[in-house]
């Protein structure tokens, strides 16, 4: 008899559990969601819009959907505060927005981040992308493949930290300066690549002005600010390439600083609006036509020339080393066909 009910609570006590998890994470859940309603609200001046919508949190691994709110096709069902249900296997996960049944979707994949600043920005930023119509921007992703190259990283690696010193500089005087030396480094960039002006500027009113909005909605205050754009500027010089990813550290620099003098500049900006030129007019500068080597080497230049040559270097090399791979195979393909 011990041993039948040793057995009832073996097969029994998981089950508990697992519906005691199941419980507390759809609490979690819905707790997100009213962090997201009430932040959006608070933040709805940032584009004169309440950018709250429809949400999907997924597991990547179950494709478990948890949402905000019901979809057309009875696919979500309501579990308490929440609605529950499976993602069809022919839509990708991905941190994205998209159209699925009847409804603009906010996704993200899960586990969202553990602190609120980081769940908040993550949130808003995909809330914007299902805004961008009525805030009449376009979808965009063009390609940045100059990024890939030497001298277009080694140009964005200058401008950022020129952005980085102009953030955390002690006057307005300074922070000019560097501001204009950042935008130096930009248009000497677009100068060595004909469409860079164009395609990074797409990049930068789709992901940017998103990952814009995510920063200023996080909730975090200026010295908070301050330290998260930094740290993520650190994580950035690490990512493989930057084609993409720049437009998510580019905006929110030039409109953090920008944002302390005028705080709702974002507003002013349309679908077709060039922001290079934007920023230079906002910030009233003339950008220098050329930089001193002094001038250049505060921003690092050296130790960044010195890792840009390294990597094109090494690239080179797994090139070749691919070429004759490819050269030896064929030979050999060649040689047993004969």
């Amino acid at each position: 008899m011990k041993r039948i009910i040793f057995f009832l609570l073996i097969i029994t006590v998981p089950d508990l559990m697992t519906s005691g998890q199941t419980l507390n994470f759809n609490d979690s859940v819905a707790v997100y969601f009213q962090e997201i309603k009430v932040n959006t609200a608070r933040y709805k001046d940032l584009w004169d819009l309440n950018i709250y919508g429809p949400v999907l949190l997924v597991n990547p691994g179950s494709r478990k959907l948890y949402s905000n709110c019901p979809d057309s096709a009875g696919v979500l069902k309501q579990e308490g505060n929440i609605y529950t249900g499976l993602l069809p296997v022919n839509i990708n996960i991905a941190n994205t927005s998209l159209k699925w049944n009847g409804r603009s979707w906010a996704m993200i994949m899960l586990p969202l981040p553990e602190t609120s600043e980081d769940r908040l920005d993550l949130l808003s930023h995909e809330l914007f992308h299902c805004s961008q119509t009525a805030l009449g921007f376009h979808m965009s992703n063009a390609e940045n493949n100059h990024l890939d190259k030497r001298d277009g990283r080694v140009y964005l690696r200058l401008e950022l930290e020129a952005l980085r010193q102009a953030m955390t500089a002690k006057t307005s005087a300074e922070t000019n300066d560097h501001i204009a030396n950042a935008l130096f480094f930009r248009k000497t960039r677009y100068s060595l690549f004909s469409d860079a002006a164009t395609s990074e500027n797409l990049m930068e009113l789709n992901e940017g002005l998103a990952e814009y909005t995510g920063t200023i909605m996080s909730g975090m205050n200026d010295q908070e600010t301050i330290k998260y754009l930094e740290n993520k500027l650190l994580v950035f010089q690490n990512n493989p390439t930057f084609v993409r990813s720049f437009a998510y550290i580019t905006i929110p620099l030039y409109g953090f600083i920008l944002e302390r003098s005028d705080k709702y500049w974002n507003r002013n900006i349309t679908s077709t609006t060039n922001l290079t030129d934007y920023f230079i007019k906002a910030f009233n500068l003339s950008v220098p036509v050329n930089l001193c080597a002094e001038c250049i080497s505060q921003y690092g230049s050296e130790k960044i020339f010195r890792e840009e040559i390294a990597r094109e270097t090494e690239k080179e090399k797994r090139i070749i080393s691919l070429v004759l791979n490819i050269s030896i195979v064929n030979l050999k393909r060649s040689f047993s066909i004969n």
